[in-house]
């Protein structure tokens, strides 16, 4: 099979490896599992690792952000 971007099978597994990922910055923040799942592909993790960094908790830097 040729590589395209636009396979749905290699998008499918592409935005799983992004979730996941996504998922790992999160969960390594301290966001429990659960959390960090479900709020991946809704938010950016960036904002809520600057909270982290200023000392905010994980879980409300979550709602903050999200």
């Amino acid at each position: 099979m040729k590589w395209s971007r636009n396979t749905p099978e290699l998008t499918d597994q592409d935005d799983l490896l992004v979730h996941n990922w996504r998922a790992g910055q999160l969960k390594r923040l301290g966001v429990p599992e659960p959390l960090a799942e479900a709020a991946a592909d809704r938010l950016d993790w960036h904002q809520v690792a600057a909270l982290v960094d200023r000392g905010c908790p994980p879980v409300l830097a979550l709602r903050i952000v999200g």
